[in-house]
């Protein structure tokens, strides 16, 4: 049975982020809240950056905080104009990561104390926002440090992939190609949600979805086609939903961002009995 997973592709109007899931195709849906963290892998033209750009707009119409890394200074730094938490300089980033290891750290604790804390639910039924570190060009990232100071950052976003879901603290890693020392200890196994986008080679495939896997991956020149497992082991061809041309990213996430402003700035002025 010949089954074109195209005819399941939805537009980025049909992204819907809700209960700790987001569905990106009509099949499909990353349940990042019970399988957390993703790894994207792809080279040059094959829609990574669409994609995040995609997952960063649907994300902000929900309570998700969001941090946005782009070492190379690329499409994602320029979302600095328009939110806050963006990072392009080497200090800012690893700044940026250290207080996200922090943030993880400390909400974990604050959970433990908290009157309606249960052993074994998370932070969304406390009432919590999920925190997300979105990382443009990764490795890009790793290469511009020290020896000393990447074993630092490593270690803290191992922690963060081991402990992350509970506090809902995730990571969402894009690269090119996911080289293992740059994902140490094997840091790259608990990114649940993998996909690979546009041209890649068997190496790169094997190095995303791990070395024994019996797939034959073809590649279809199509802009954001590839292929995906979300969690379950189970690798199935995948398009990343469609941006209609025209579509202004910085435009959209810009009126998204702002509005959250408003509406903090309404909640704040009603907590202070000035309205």
């Amino acid at each position: 049975l010949l089954y074109d997973m195209i005819a399941n592709r939805i537009t980025i109007d049909e992204v819907r982020a809700e209960n700790g899931c987001l569905r990106l195709m009509k099949n499909l849906v990353w349940e990042y809240d019970a399988l957390p963290h993703a790894l994207i892998a792809g080279g040059t033209g094959g829609g990574k950056t669409y994609f995040l750009l995609t997952l960063i707009e649907a994300l902000l119409h929900t309570n998700a905080v969001l941090y946005i890394l782009d070492p190379k200074n690329a499409d994602l730094a320029d979302l600095g104009t328009v939110m806050e938490n963006v990072y392009h300089t080497k200090e800012e980033m690893i700044d940026c990561v250290n207080a996200f290891y922090e943030g993880m750290v400390q909400r974990s604790e604050e959970m433990k104390r908290h009157p309606n804390y249960k052993t074994g639910e998370n932070y969304a039924y406390l009432g919590l926002p999920p925190c997300f570190l979105i990382f443009d060009e990764y490795v890009a990232f790793f290469e511009m440090l020290g020896t000393k100071e990447s074993v630092s950052l490593l270690s803290k976003l191992k922690k963060i992939v081991m402990l992350g879901r509970q506090a809902g603290y995730f990571l969402i890693v894009a690269c090119q190609r996911p080289d293992a020392k740059y994902f140490s200890d094997g840091i790259r196994d608990n990114f649940n949600f993998r996909v690979g986008l546009g041209r890649i080679s068997e190496l790169g495939y094997g190095m995303l979805f791990g070395s024994d896997v019996k797939k034959q991956f073809f590649q279809k020149r199509i802009k954001g086609r590839g292929y995906c497992d979300v969690g379950t082991s189970v690798i199935s061809e995948f398009y990343t939903p469609l941006v209609p041309k025209g579509h202004d990213f910085l435009q959209t996430i810009g009126s998204l961002a702002q509005a959250r402003q408003d509406g903090t700035a309404t909640c704040e002025a009603k907590g202070d009995g000035t309205d």
